[in-house]
């Protein structure tokens, strides 16, 4: 429990941490917004009246550049949006989670204390999710899938099957790079022992791209921290596995064959990969037609029906986890990178992609040249990775999205910038 001086010390990043703690209520289904995405408005608009209190400048020119470029790409896709709701609602939408809320956690995390508390609360919600969606799974009352209410979707409902699934991956990235960026033995036990238990629920959300994703950050994480340790790590994983999987049974014949379609996207794919290719056709095509600056924001679902071709769906069936099944319509490309490339073009890309790229270069250099803070840009590095990667299978959307914009701001905090403007004492050289 926190005592009155620590509770007053971490009083500035509390409410980041509330923001995360808030994705572990129940989301009504068909809801606009969720009381993360009301906390994270609330999170901006402490950042700026802590930051003025302060009376010191709150980014460096080059933080202020590569958290900002993104605003560029979206006001210019906005003014092409096809009605006026859309230019706004899409716009709030981009900002609030490529802009506002990365800007608003490099503000409020200011040294190694608070960027610990931040991550331990990723795993803490981890852990609540993942709790949940095993119970699912043991008891039948998950999302649909393949005939049996069986997916693992903690509180995010089947409406949203990714959202579990992110947050347990975050979860595990977070506890991999909290494990290899301490010398503390109790911390390394208590991480190492997250991330190998929520490796079950991570399985039982049966998401291929959150596995992919997963698997190549966790490895990089453990490749950047040295060979032996990554040996020593990737047995731990591997024995876990077996034991779980092979041993005990824990969905055996369901994620082999789960796991077996991976291999299958091309010479047999499954009709959801029939039209995620769809998709990706019909948002490429957009591109041609529209180079510069794409379609407008939200314009996808307008233009989809006259760019996609036969093979394309009416939707997928979703239902389970106490909802009534439903046609769930396919609305986007479910890629992030041809979301934006069809709605706001080679700029949009340019802008929005290019700061992503940005940041991981940023951070990437931190982890060469050391120093204290490195013991926390392991963690955070694999947050991004982790979303980079992800984002080739996934786009933003549900309620989930809100912790990936924490986590862009966690890896702008940890990734140092002007280095002459930054003070001495400070840990990050990103404020």
């Amino acid at each position: 429990m926190l005592s009155l001086p620590a509770l007053r010390r971490a009083l500035p990043v509390l409410p980041v941490v509330a923001v995360v703690a808030l994705l572990g209520l129940p989301v009504a289904p068909d809801s606009a917004a969720t009381p993360a995405d009301a906390a994270s408005g609330l999170l901006v608009l402490w950042a700026a009246v802590h930051t003025a209190r302060r009376a010191r400048r709150p980014l460096t020119r080059t933080a202020a550049v590569v958290l900002g470029l993104p605003a560029v790409g979206i006001a210019v896709a906005a003014a092409g949006a096809l009605t006026p709701g859309d230019a706004i609602t899409g716009l709030a939408r981009y900002l609030q989670v490529f802009v506002l809320v990365p800007v608003a956690v490099v503000l409020l995390v200011r040294d190694r204390r608070d960027a610990r508390l931040v991550l331990w609360s990723l795993v803490g919600l981890a852990l609540w999710q993942g709790a949940i969606g095993v119970h699912q799974y043991l008891t039948g009352t998950g999302a649909s899938y393949d005939g049996a209410e069986i997916r693992a979707v903690g509180t995010f409902g089947p409406s949203d099957v990714m959202g579990m699934a992110t947050v347990v991956a975050y979860g595990v990235v977070a506890a991999t790079g909290l494990a290899l960026g301490t010398k503390a033995r109790r911390q390394q036990v208590v991480a190492v022992g997250c991330a190998v238990a929520l490796l079950v629920p991570l399985a039982l959300s049966f998401s291929r791209g959150a596995w992919i994703a997963t698997v190549l950050a966790c490895g990089a994480q453990l490749l950047l921290a040295g060979v032996r340790r990554a040996v020593a790590v990737f047995a731990a994983a591997v024995a876990a596995a077996v034991v779980l999987v092979g041993g005990l049974g824990v969905g055996v014949s369901v994620l082999e064959e789960r796991l077996t379609s991976i291999t299958q996207v091309a010479d047999a794919p499954d009709q959801s990969v029939v039209d995620r290719y769809t998709l990706w056709a019909a948002a490429t095509d957009m591109w041609r037609e529209h180079p510069v600056t794409g379609v407008g924001l939200k314009a996808f679902p307008a233009h989809r029906d006259g760019h996609a071709s036969l093979a394309l769906s009416s939707g997928s069936d979703t239902g389970g986890a106490g909802e009534a099944y439903r046609r769930q319509p396919l609305l986007s490309p479910h890629n992030m990178y041809l979301l934006v490339l069809s709605e706001q073009g080679l700029l949009g890309l340019i802008t929005v992609a290019g700061s992503w790229l940005a940041l991981l270069v940023c951070a990437l250099r931190r982890l060469r040249r050391g120093g204290r803070a490195q013991n926390y840009a392991l963690a955070t590095c694999g947050l991004l990775l982790w979303t980079l990667i992800d984002f080739l299978y996934a786009d933003i959307g549900g309620p989930s999205t809100v912790l990936t914009a924490i986590c862009l701001g966690l890896a702008a905090w940890s990734a140092p910038a002007d280095d002459a403007a930054a003070p001495p004492a400070a840990e990050s050289s990103a404020r």
